[in-house]
């Protein structure tokens, strides 16, 4: 195994001052090609191994706190009004990244203007230790997504963009035979499914990270009022039997 002193979990580390982030990044990539490359070979159990012992890693975690701390997000404190601005607090919070007994706190609920200046919109805000969480297990995570994939996929996907979508739809589109319809999916039917999304995000046996995960997408969902609640109770009760595939939009070309 080509593991490396900042490749292990460990808690005897310099200052955040001292941290080489060239090795810090060589170490990560390496572990990720692993990853990708035990996916591709059908190696779920290594893939899984090697998923644990980046999430555990130092060089990991340290990756984690740097993004969540170096981003316009990084002054925007969750429901504990904690922030890391000092290199004292970013070291400290390497130390709290940890699997065990983790659970991810709700969503700081705020309103933000719409881009049209049409009234507001919500918009949730995690703390930042469950930000820094969601940053690591994304690197465990991506080598996986990356590597099973549609080639097709462009959404929130690295080194991909809507300019490569809209070539990718005229390609398709432009043509005698093409398709003349096109289905849209509301986001209702993916807080539906929640559970097997979170499954299929993770290889098998990642129990663990599924879990995570699913806490994540729990955590999203906006709190209701007790009034708010109960009418959303008797709204679904009332649909009971009836199929929930979301909103759909169809256009003809």
């Amino acid at each position: 195994m080509d593991a490396s002193p900042c490749d292990v979990a460990s808690g005897v580390w310099q200052s955040w001052s001292s941290v080489n982030w060239a090795s810090v990044h060589r170490t990560t990539r390496r572990l990720q090609t692993r990853i990708a490359k035990a996916v591709g070979a059908g190696d779920r159990r290594g893939a899984k191994r090697l998923q644990r012992l980046l999430t555990h890693s130092t060089s990991g975690r340290l990756l984690a706190v740097r993004r969540v701390t170096e981003n316009h997000g990084r002054k925007t404190p969750g429901v504990d009004h904690v922030t890391w601005p000092t290199p004292e607090s970013k070291s400290q919070a390497v130390g709290t990244l940890k699997s065990r007994g983790y659970r991810a706190l709700p969503l700081r609920r705020v309103h933000i203007p719409k881009s049209h200046g049409n009234g507001t919109r919500p918009l949730g805000i995690p703390t930042m230790r469950d930000r820094a969480m969601q940053a690591l297990h994304l690197l465990a995570l991506e080598p996986v997504s990356e590597s099973t994939a549609d080639e097709n996929s462009y959404g929130f996907r690295p080194f991909r963009s809507t300019a490569d979508a809209l070539v990718q739809c005229r390609n398709v589109l432009d043509r005698r035979h093409s398709s003349k319809w096109v289905l849209e999916g509301h986001q209702g039917m993916f807080r539906q499914h929640q559970s097997r999304l979170a499954a299929r995000a993770c290889p098998d046996g990642q129990a663990d990270s599924a879990a995570v995960v699913e806490g994540w997408f729990c955590r999203a969902r906006p709190s209701l009022s007790h009034r708010s609640r109960d009418a959303t109770r008797r709204n679904h009760l009332s649909r009971v039997g009836e199929p929930r595939l979301g909103r759909t939009r169809a256009v003809a070309h």
